[in-house]
């Protein structure tokens, strides 16, 4: 499948983490974006390595796991690896294929270059990452 730059952004625009950026900014990252195929039982992404990449699924299904415990199960319009792409840490999870998958890819340094010239695309991803560390911190309190 080979996605326009259009289509790559209406991605873009349904994932949560960039709810309310402008269309500019949405062209931009969708300007950055390369589709990746995965087949089933592709590890995506390894526990433990740094990411050179930030994934938004297109199409498929996949798992993370931390520490041999499977987290969640995620699929079309999901996102995984911000964290590794904004702080180039260690990636805390494994992400794999369970079935053929599509991913939007984006490059970390590519990410940060298009949210160093796009403000309003850095706070509506500060936005939706606190927006996730606030739901992990009341799980926890729960």
């Amino acid at each position: 499948m080979t996605l326009s730059s259009d289509q790559r952004s209406q991605l873009l625009a349904a994932c949560p983490l960039f709810h309310g950026v402008s269309a500019a900014g949405l062209e931009a990252l969708a300007d950055a974006a390369i589709e990746v195929d995965f087949h089933a039982s592709s590890v995506i992404a390894r526990q433990g390595e740094i990411g050179t990449g930030f994934f938004v699924i297109v199409s498929g299904r996949v798992r993370v796991v931390r520490d041999g415990t499977l987290l969640s199960h995620l699929g079309p319009g999901d996102f995984f690896g911000e964290l590794s792409a904004l702080d180039g840490q260690p990636r805390n999870a494994m992400v794999a294929a369970e079935e053929p998958t599509t991913c939007l890819a984006i490059a970390s340094w590519d990410f940060e270059a298009a949210l160093l010239a796009n403000p309003a695309v850095t706070l509506a991803i500060l936005r939706g990452v606190a927006t996730r560390l606030r739901a992990a911190t009341d799980a926890l309190r729960h």
